[in-house]
């Protein structure tokens, strides 16, 4: 019995083992197979990554290397010769009749015979002018006061100086106006901006001067800055951007508001709702506001919402190339077909599509829409999260927004003021990374508001096609280029 009893517990034993046995190596094979998911869908995001260029996504040209991408314009042949078109304006030099300075050649001796024939008069004369500007060096002017008494009753009387003079010796406005135009227009370092002063001028101005003209300028502008936020927050269309910049090393937000008429810049620790309301701009904002789907701007209900097809061009370009959505493609046909509609239409002075036109190209885009719902489930499926909302396919993502935001999307196509993308706050904060990649970053919160208010004063003064130059120096004589509501209507019609 003993013997038996032995072999059985023996069966037992080998039997839990070899569950054992089972059970571990299959606990080895699911998390062999989640590593091995795991790795497919990093290898899928670094495929992504490496597919993505300033064609098919928002990253910068710079971004590209030396490999660009092959240029795939969609633009079609217009079918007029390269150049100049007819009615576009010239630039060749052209003889003044009132030139500055009149110098004549007289012909003396006849190159033939040698003789003497200066008493002669000339038969006739021929021009030719050359453009130049003078060296440029400091001048210093003087101002003196007279102090009398007076001898009736023995005051002493003051002249006063003029009201721009504070101290014993100062910069003028012109010099104070070039600076900030090279430093805060040109981006010129504060290190150039000292040769190029002692070079052209023969001035010796220390970089902590010149650090102060742009804060004596942001205190000068400050009327222009709030008729800024007025115009914009008061006007029918406004574009939003943002892009990161740093101060001291640490990342910050440099927002954009703007449209064709003026421009306003500030700088943020935060990029969302927080930093919106402190600059107090779309909160007060009631019309169109175009942006390019960050959700933070989308909270805002008081006004109507277009979103930047840009923008959408570029993820269906990659979307399309990535991935072999042929909805994605022709997606984009048609949205820049409908564009060249709208422009065709604003050429002959027509200020709406007919509603025909805009009832067939709305079944078009949900027909596309609805070709992207069955190509989609083609599309390899993303990784599912252990824990959290599982996530989409960014193909998805793209089309429910699309579907979602049909209105906003086509809002160009109902209203003609409505621009197709929002590339006007995209320019005017591309220069400002300019600004990132010459200096790094600023050192200071107060440089960066300095540098944020001076750069929405030139870049307004531009719009409203005043000369900038002229426009700084009125800053530093207390006459700042203020816009009104008249001006901007007058710049825009013209």
């Amino acid at each position: 019995m003993k013997k038996k009893h032995t072999k059985s517990n023996l069966k037992n034993k080998s039997k839990e083992g070899l569950i054992e046995i089972i059970v571990e190596q299959q606990s080895n094979i699911n998390s062999q197979e989640q590593e091995i998911e795991k790795l497919k869908t990093e290898n899928m995001e670094l495929n992504d990554s490496l597919s993505k260029n300033s064609q098919n996504s928002s990253k910068p040209p710079s971004s590209d290397g030396y490999e660009k991408p092959a240029p795939k314009s969609r633009r079609k042949r217009s079918g007029k010769r390269v150049g100049g078109q007819e009615g576009h304006e010239g630039r060749t030099l052209e003889l003044t009749d009132n030139p500055d300075v009149i110098e004549h050649h007289e012909v003396n001796i006849c190159k033939k015979c040698g003789k003497d024939i200066s008493k002669f008069t000339a038969e006739k004369e021929e021009r030719r002018q050359e453009v130049e500007i003078e060296p440029e060096t400091a001048k210093v002017t003087e101002h003196q006061i007279d102090i009398k008494g007076c001898p009736y009753c023995g005051y002493i009387n003051r002249a006063k100086f003029p009201c721009h003079l504070k101290k014993p010796v100062q910069y003028g406005a012109n010099i104070k106006a070039r600076a900030i135009y090279f430093n805060q227009y040109h981006y010129v370092s504060y290190e150039r901006l000292e040769e190029l002063f002692e070079d052209c001028y023969g001035l010796k101005i220390s970089g902590g001067s010149l650090v102060n003209f742009n804060q004596q300028c942001k205190e000068k502008i400050k009327p222009t800055i709030e008729a800024i936020k007025e115009i914009l927050t008061e006007d029918k269309v406004l574009q939003l951007d943002e892009s990161g910049m740093r101060i001291n090393g640490k990342l910050n937000w440099l927002h954009v508001a703007s449209n064709n008429v003026a421009t306003y810049y500030d700088i943020h620790s935060k990029r969302g709702q927080e930093a919106i309301e402190e600059i107090n701009i779309l909160p007060k904002y009631k019309n169109i506001v175009i942006h390019d789907h960050w959700k933070p701007y989308l909270s805002y209900k008081q006004c109507e919402h277009g979103l930047c097809n840009a923008h959408h061009i570029r993820e269906l370009t990659f979307i399309g190339e990535r991935y072999n959505q042929n909805w994605a493609l022709k997606l984009i046909d048609f949205l820049l077909e409908i564009k060249q509609t709208v422009e065709d239409y604003k050429g002959v002075n027509k200020e709406q599509l007919p509603k025909q036109l805009i009832s067939r190209y709305e079944k078009k885009y949900s027909r596309l829409l609805g070709e992207g719902q069955r190509e989609l489930p083609e599309l390899p499926p993303p990784i599912k999260q252990t824990r959290g909302k599982e996530k989409q396919h960014k193909a998805k993502n793209l089309w429910d927004r699309l579907q979602k935001y049909k209105h906003s999307v086509l809002l160009f196509m109902y209203d003609f003021d409505v621009p197709f993308s929002n590339n006007q706050a995209e320019r005017d904060i591309r220069m400002c990374k300019v600004k990132s990649k010459v200096s790094g970053c600023f050192r200071s919160q107060r440089g960066a508001l300095a540098f944020c208010n001076v750069r929405s004063y030139i870049s307004t003064v531009k719009k409203q096609k005043k000369n900038v130059l002229s426009s700084l120096k009125n800053a530093f004589i207390n006459c700042p280029f203020v816009p009104t509501r008249d001006q901007v209507n007058a710049n825009r019609i013209s």
